[in-house]
C-alpha cells in the first residue's frame, strides 16, 4: 500500500537543511534517518515516531497517538500518530524534535557486512 506522500513532504519541509538526514523507503512506507538511525517515518497515512522506552507513556498521552503495532504486536518505544494528531506543522515539528532527541542518545549506527563465500 502506498504511503501518504503529503505527510512525507511535510516532514521533508520541516527537516529543512538539518544535517545527517537521509530518506529510505521501507516497510511499504518511508523512513527518515538521522545519522543512520530511523527517527520518524510514514506508514500508510500515519506518522511513525521513535520515542524510546522512557518517552513511550508520555507519547501515548498525546492526541492521535497509539502504540505502533506493525506486526500485530505493540513495539515499545514506537508510536503511530494519526492525521488528527498532526494538524499543525508546529505539532509535527514537536514530534520530530522529540524523536531526534531520543535517537541522539543511541550509539552510532553500524553497518553489518554480509559474509562472502
Amino acid at each position: 500500500m502506498a504511503f501518504d506522500e503529503e505527510l512525507a513532504a511535510r516532514i521533508s519541509k520541516a527537516i529543512g537543511a538539518r544535517a545527517g538526514i537521509t530518506e529510505k523507503r521501507m516497510f511499504g512506507g518511508i523512513a527518515f534517518m538521522l545519522d543512520g538511525k530511523m527517527f520518524v517515518g510514514v506508514i500508510k497515512d500515519e506518522l511513525m515516531a521513535r520515542v524510546g522506552p522512557e518517552g513511550f507513556d508520555d507519547a501515548l498521552r498525546q492526541p492521535g497517538a497509539r502504540p505502533m503495532d506493525f506486526t500485530g504486536k505493540p513495539m515499545g518505544g514506537y508510536v503511530y500518530v494519526s492525521a488528527g494528531g498532526l494538524e499543525s506543522d508546529a505539532v509535527l515539528r514537536g514530534w520530530m524534535d522529540r524523536c531526534a532527541a531520543f535517537v541522539a542518545t543511541l550509539p552510532a549506527a553500524s553497518r553489518k557486512r554480509a559474509m562472502r563465500r
